[in-house]
């Protein structure tokens, strides 16, 4: 058996962490988005 299976950092489940970091950076890229929509409007 592998050395690092018996002596895991962290118990928390692939899932959360990979829903998580999409959940992060779709918020990050829809404010952008939202920023680069509101200076288009403002500026015309």
């Amino acid at each position: 058996m592998n050395e690092f299976e018996k002596n895991v950092q962290s118990k928390n489940s692939d899932v959360v962490d990979s829903i998580k970091g999409f959940g992060f950076s779709f918020l990050f890229f829809v404010l952008i988005f939202a920023i680069g929509v509101t200076i288009s409007v403002i500026g015309s």
